[in-house]
């Protein structure tokens, strides 16, 4: 079972606050999966999330928990002016077709430099693949982690994106804290 929730937020890191708060209000797990999506609901686009719940969560699943402001979608229940927005949030993760992943199980575990191996043997990330290349790389492959792993929903699977880092080394595609566009035109 998959909850959708909204609040409007503007920014990718403003949704992972959102997240963080509402899995920490609702006493969920750390193994659960949680993600952000940019949706197109309303006047704006903005960026939603998604959670897992456990398959007898059933009912509200703990709505009336929820911070205040923070609009949801469980199923066929809808609280909140954002609702739609966190339906389809919902309905994108439960398909596996869209989702920057935020949370999930062994995140807390990949930190440092970690081969690739290591990342799918020990997190829920399932594929590891390198921008503009068509092979897979190696399971030794070492990648830079930066303590910053933000897999992505393809085809249905835990997909990390990586990019080519110095010493033939790879680091995850997106990085913690980039610079704004325009901050030095300012």
């Amino acid at each position: 079972m998959i909850l959708g929730i909204d609040s409007g937020s503007r920014t990718v890191a403003e949704a992972e606050r959102l997240l963080h708060s509402v899995v920490e209000a609702l006493g969920l797990p750390s193994g659960v999966i949680g993600c952000t999506h940019f949706v197109r609901t309303g006047a704006l686009p903005h960026v939603a999330c998604s959670v897992s719940l456990e398959a007898d969560a059933g009912g509200d699943a703990g709505l009336s928990l929820l911070p205040e402001g923070v609009s949801a979608a469980l199923g066929e229940r809808r609280t909140g002016p954002d609702a739609d927005g966190a339906a389809l949030a919902a309905a994108e993760h439960a398909a596996g077709r869209s989702g920057r992943i935020v949370l999930f199980p062994g995140r807390d575990e990949l930190t440092g430099t970690l081969t690739v191996g290591e990342i799918l043997a020990h997190s829920a990330v399932e594929r590891v693949v390198v921008l503009a290349q068509v092979e897979e790389p190696d399971a030794d492959t070492a990648v830079v982690t930066n303590d910053h792993v933000r897999p992505e929903w393809r085809d249905g699977v835990l997909t990390l994106v990586t990019m080519p880092a110095s010493g033939g080394r790879l680091t995850p595609a997106e990085i913690p804290n980039p610079t704004p566009c325009c901050a030095d035109h300012a």
